[in-house]
């Protein structure tokens, strides 16, 4: 009986985590790093865009922007990129929307200007799966958790019982 309780929780927590886990695969736009200093650089790239339907145009919007930014280059896992200097940038969020040539949106994604020499911030953006992996994993572990609990709760109810 043990042993199918177990294999039950361990399941019902990795159907959870696989619920979760295909929000990594959605991630459209990503912005790396996610932080950078004033003066910086950040390759922006819509990984759903087809090099074949255009450019795709990357809207910045932030405290003191709201430009758009066109695709340089096909990225190597695939979509379009381009790489966006932070000269002259405020401190602050940055909120990065891409358009693929199609017209087709290709999702949102956020970074942080920080000053020179500053520390960098930790965290992901919206377009970044660690997050979803995260909870996931969290989500097993939680199972497991669950799981050694109950058996040892059986384990001991069991030992009462008999002495």
């Amino acid at each position: 009986m043990k042993a199918k309780t177990v294999l039950v929780s361990a399941a019902v927590g990795v159907g959870l985590g696989t619920l979760l886990l295909p929000g990594a695969a959605w991630a459209q736009t990503i912005v790396s790093p996610s932080t950078t200093p004033v003066g910086g650089t950040v390759v922006l790239t819509a990984t759903t865009c087809n090099p074949k339907s255009g450019d795709a145009i990357f809207r910045v919007t932030g405290p003191n922007r709201d430009i758009n930014v066109r695709s340089t280059t096909a990225a190597a896992g695939g979509g379009l990129s381009a790489e966006l200097f932070t000269a002259g940038f405020t401190l602050g969020t940055y909120t990065v929307t891409a358009t693929c040539g199609d017209g087709s949106a290709a999702g949102t994604a956020t970074f942080t200007v920080t000053p020179i020499g500053g520390a960098q911030a930790g965290g992901g953006t919206p377009g970044d799966p660690t997050g979803s992996v995260a909870a996931g994993v969290a989500l097993l572990g939680s199972a497991a958790g669950g799981a050694l609990i109950l058996a040892r709760r059986r384990r001991h109810a069991v030992t009462a019982a008999t002495g």
